[in-house]
């Protein structure tokens, strides 16, 4: 099967070459001849990706050079409070983490910049977060931050990068702030992670629109970005649910006859769990058991070129949203506090 180029994805550990490489080996040899270091660890229920970009590995992977942080809650649902304060408590860590050589004082001017068009939903989670902090900042008696949300060029008919470059210009901030949503490879993935980089942004790059890129190098000034992934290709829902559909059937197969499958009142379908495929061969042919990216890449060969390639949302994206706005706002002023205290 010819490979084609149709990964749209904003995430750093959805790259074909973080993906291929899990192993210690695998990452070892990653390391050494294409320039980039993972490390992968666990808080509570957070998974953390930390990628490390060289020279070499911008060049490889066409990402550029820096380090990129993932945290990521497979199970977590739109009304998980826990899940959500640990993923709070996670980006908090990782934030002091990535700023750390950055000095921040009282005197500081920190910018925040909130991407997106409000009036869809899916791209909206920039302007969420500062009206989230403009509502906290308003209870303060001195404003934490500079908080702006620039539109979409579609509604302004002016680069996002050359207004955020005007703003840096005129404040002189010690630190810019990028939030925007971005797009994942993964439905999984969808409003369950979030990706820090130092690289900056390109707006509008995971959906295959991209602008003007807002980085240091662009404003002279460090900036990190912060994203959630709110869109997924259409083609990769229906290999997600195929694998999904195909997983289910091969364990209640493998269940029927024991005791345990007597029990059960409720459908099931396995999620990490090791099932047979080769058991629902014989209905659904060999495809059946494919890797679950040959399957994916199956479906991205046969919509390459079908007029409707759609880009699609969880249908609870506006609360998913609401619930990021208020956990994003709030980590960056405790992050800003506490880093405020310790003298950095």
């Amino acid at each position: 099967m010819k490979k084609i180029d149709w990964n749209r994805t904003d995430l750093i550990d959805e790259t074909e070459e973080v993906v291929q490489h899990q192993t210690k080996q695998q990452k070892e040899t990653l390391e050494r001849e294409r320039g980039i270091h993972m490390e992968e660890s666990q808080q509570n229920r957070v998974k953390i990706t930390k990628v490390e970009v060289n020279a070499t590995g911008e060049e490889k992977i066409s990402k550029k050079q820096g380090t990129y942080i993932t945290l990521s809650i497979p199970t977590l649902t739109s009304e998980d409070r826990h899940g959500f304060e640990q993923m709070q408590e996670s980006l908090i860590h990782y934030l002091h983490d990535l700023h750390k050589d950055i000095k921040i004082t009282e005197d500081s001017k920190i910018l925040v910049i909130g991407l997106g068009n409000k009036t869809i939903t899916p791209d909206a989670i920039g302007p969420y977060t500062i009206d989230a902090m403009h509502k906290k900042q308003s209870e303060l008696d001195s404003p934490k931050f500079i908080l702006y949300a620039p539109g979409v060029t579609g509604q302004t008919g002016f680069e996002t990068s050359d207004y955020i470059h005007a703003l840096a210009e005129s404040i002189k901030p010690a630190l810019v702030i990028i939030i925007d949503a971005l797009a994942t490879s993964g439905s999984a993935r969808l409003c369950r992670t979030i990706q820090l980089t130092d690289t900056g942004i390109h707006p509008g790059g995971g959906v295959g629109n991209h602008r003007k890129e807002v980085s240091k190098e662009v404003l002279g000034v460090p900036v990190t970005a912060i994203g959630v992934p709110t869109v997924v290709e259409a083609p990769i829902l229906i290999a997600d649910a195929i694998d999904v559909a195909f997983r289910s059937i091969a364990a209640k197969i493998q269940e029927r006859g024991k005791p345990s499958g007597k029990l059960s009142v409720t459908s099931w379908t396995p999620v990490n769990e090791e099932v047979d495929l080769t058991t629902v061969e014989p209905i659904f042919g060999q495809w059946a058991t494919w890797p679950t990216e040959d399957r994916r890449q199956l479906f991205e060969e046969v919509f390459s070129t079908h007029p409707e390639r759609l880009m699609v949302t969880p249908k609870e994206v506006d609360f998913w949203l609401s619930q990021y706005a208020f956990l994003l706002g709030e980590s960056l002023f405790k992050w800003l506090d506490e880093k405020q205290k310790a003298g950095n």
